[in-house]
């Protein structure tokens, strides 16, 4: 008996090594590329215990995407140095008093910063978030 056909041919498995080689250098590439590190803080007044008594005039930032707000007017960045230490209480404004401020509308965390960095640049140390 004479076989005159031919015979079906193994198909060939992938080889997996590649792909696993290509996993190694994914993970050894993200691993090098991941940040590591200490990320910035914020640094804010903690809250007041309910003893002590507000000294001066209200001091009320606010601010939202477009404008700062003090007591509710709008105001200039350059203008609100000069108008919170008009706001301070004592004979010579004492700048360690606190300054409460509030987000507005859609304001951002990038809104705070900035507004914290205008009056931390101004000699204004003491600052509150409040919602």
């Amino acid at each position: 008996m004479t076989f005159t056909g031919t015979l079906p041919r193994r198909r060939a498995r992938p080889s997996l090594t590649p792909m696993i080689d290509v996993v190694f250098l994914l993970l050894v590439f993200f691993m090098l590329a991941a940040r590591f590190g200490n990320d910035a803080a914020l640094a804010l007044a903690p809250a007041a215990t309910g003893d002590a008594e507000w000294q001066g005039a209200p001091r009320l930032v606010e601010f939202d995407g477009t404008a700062l707000f003090l007591n509710g007017a709008p105001i200039s960045p350059a203008a609100l140095p000069a108008a919170l230490r008009d706001l301070m209480p004592g004979a010579e404004p004492d700048l360690t008093a606190p300054v409460l401020m509030r987000a507005r509308g859609a304001a951002t965390l990038a809104d705070l910063t900035r507004a914290m960095d205008i009056l931390r640049a101004a000699g204004f140390p003491t600052l509150m978030v409040v919602e």
